[in-house]
């Protein structure tokens, strides 16, 4: 089992993650949503596709893009699609 935490609380929680380039993609429906707010930071990676982020946000305190995803990955990401990923100081433990 994956956890993903930042500032006491849990963002995310699955035994389905998936590990691509270092980093645990969890399944949207694993997030804990309360936490998350849309960014409107894109990028673009050449294999991936856009990735969009999210701002994280636990007792009033705001993590600005620690959480990224793919919402229209490209055929060799598509196994990931929409699964989400953590950075800036949130930590993920199996």
């Amino acid at each position: 089992m994956s956890k993903a935490t930042w500032n006491g609380a849990v963002l995310a929680e699955s035994d389905k993650t998936v590990m691509v380039e270092g980093n645990h993609y969890f399944p949207a429906e694993s997030i804990n949503k309360e936490y998350f707010k849309e960014s409107d930071k894109h990028s673009m990676c050449p294999w991936k596709g856009t990735a969009n982020y999210y701002n994280i946000e636990v007792n009033g305190e705001v993590n600005k893009d620690a959480a990224w995803y793919y919402p229209s990955a490209k055929e060799k990401a598509k196994h990931f699609e929409n699964y989400v990923a953590f950075w800036r100081g949130v930590k993920v433990e199996n």
